[in-house]
């Protein structure tokens, strides 16, 4: 057994190194080569582990994803072989078909709009065009399920770094499509720069998503068919049709687990009772009175673990149960995270006891609070965020009485 663990603790300082000096500018060819004489081959799980060990180590996320192209064409080789074959509904089938689904719309839009002179040719093309546009945003749902589902579980397995350079990738797709739209939007105002906008962000979009989903392909999704369990499989599918697809329907493989679920869960309700100060609820009625009120909760205990949020009819950001014991910091964009982390650490000390902040969402205004959850002597239990549509409030006029 020792001698066997340390064969991969050897392979794996071998990869470090190797990947350490093209961090410091070495040529990628020697690499390869060296690669191949010491090694031969790799697996994703190997990538996967080394290059967060990387990062734990000092190697900025920053880094890793600014060199990852060279990683992988080093181990192209190694990590270039046929495709597990999976069940069509399986969740890593879907996303893979997804991903050939969303790459063809992109080299479509790229071909279209390249090929547009004048605005008669852009008039000709302009319902081809949105209809691949409404695709493409019908598509934010493949990528919400990766980072409410999919890359929780990663997380509970170890594998920690991949997901979150994915999740940054994620946003650079989001911003190059948003700039799809925006030229498309005013192209007929002005009509030479804006198409010359288009044309480039179809590009972009074009080699974004070929370089992002083979890294998904060939690193994240072998390596988490390594790791996770078939029954966690199981519950990460029905977690992905809560959200809901894009591209697709995909096949359900789930209906006699889910019945079977529902039941367990039902038997349990039932005999639960929770007594509090000032009376008792069943879990059925604590839970649906929680999942009735107008507003979106989430509440976060004081060790920043993810621990319940309410399943309202209309939310407004998508939480799945996948998120549960995730840690608050990885539920964020790296770019809001010294915000998150502030707000806590503030609630935690006591300098404040709530945060607020609205956005516009989709036409929609959109009220976002934050609250320090104390005991009776004013400990720090965590952190409630409640989130509410007050559009509609704020036309509110007058009195409307109980009578009216």
């Amino acid at each position: 057994m020792s001698e066997i663990f340390g064969k991969e603790r050897n392979r794996k300082e071998i990869l470090k190194e190797i990947i350490r000096k093209l961090h410091k500018g070495g040529d990628p060819t020697e690499a390869k080569r060296q690669f191949k004489e010491l090694l031969g081959s790799v697996d994703a799980l190997e990538i996967s582990r080394v290059e967060q060990e990387l990062v734990q180590e000092g190697i900025s996320r920053d880094e890793i994803q600014r060199l990852c192209e060279i990683h992988l064409e080093i181990f192209k080789e190694s990590l270039e072989k046929k495709e597990e074959e999976l069940k069509s509904g399986h969740p890593i089938n879907i996303l893979r078909e997804e991903h050939k689904i969303l790459l063809d719309f992109a080299f479509r839009l790229q071909n279209i709009v390249s090929g547009i002179n004048a605005s008669e040719d852009f008039s000709n093309k302009k319902e081809e065009i949105l209809d691949i546009i409404e695709h493409f945003k019908e598509s934010e749902k493949h990528y919400l399920r990766e980072e409410n589902v999919l890359f929780p579980y990663l997380e509970k397995h170890g594998i920690v770094e991949p997901p979150a350079v994915m999740w940054r990738e994620h946003d650079m797709i989001r911003s190059v499509k948003k700039g799809i739209y925006s030229a498309f939007e005013e192209i007929e105002k002005n009509f030479y720069d804006s198409l010359k906008r288009l044309v480039s962000s179809a590009e972009n979009l074009s080699q974004l998503l070929s370089s992002h989903f083979y890294k998904e392909n060939n690193i994240l999704f072998p390596t988490g068919l390594r790791v996770i369990q078939d029954s966690e499989w199981l519950d990460i599918r029905a977690q992905f049709d809560e959200i809901g697809y894009c591209c697709f329907t995909p096949e359900s493989t789930l209906a006699p687990l889910e019945e079977i679920t529902k039941e367990e869960t039902k038997v349990e309700k039932e005999e639960g009772i929770i007594t509090l100060e000032t009376g008792s609820f069943t879990v059925e009625e604590l839970e649906n009175l929680l999942n009735t009120l107008p507003v979106d909760i989430t509440f976060v205990d004081k060790n920043d673990s993810v621990k319940y949020f309410s399943q309202t009819k209309d939310r407004i950001f998508v939480r799945t149960k996948a998120v549960i014991g995730r840690k608050v910091q990885q539920c964020h964009p790296q770019k809001s995270l010294h915000i998150v982390n502030q707000i806590i650490e503030d609630f935690r000390s006591g300098k404040r006891d709530s945060a607020e902040f609205w956005i516009n969402l989709n036409d929609r205004l959109i009220y976002i609070r934050y609250f320090a959850v104390r005991d009776k002597n004013g400990n720090y239990l965590g952190t409630l965020e409640v989130t509410q549509d007050i559009t509609d409030i704020k036309k509110i006029e007058g009195e409307k009485r109980l009578l009216d």
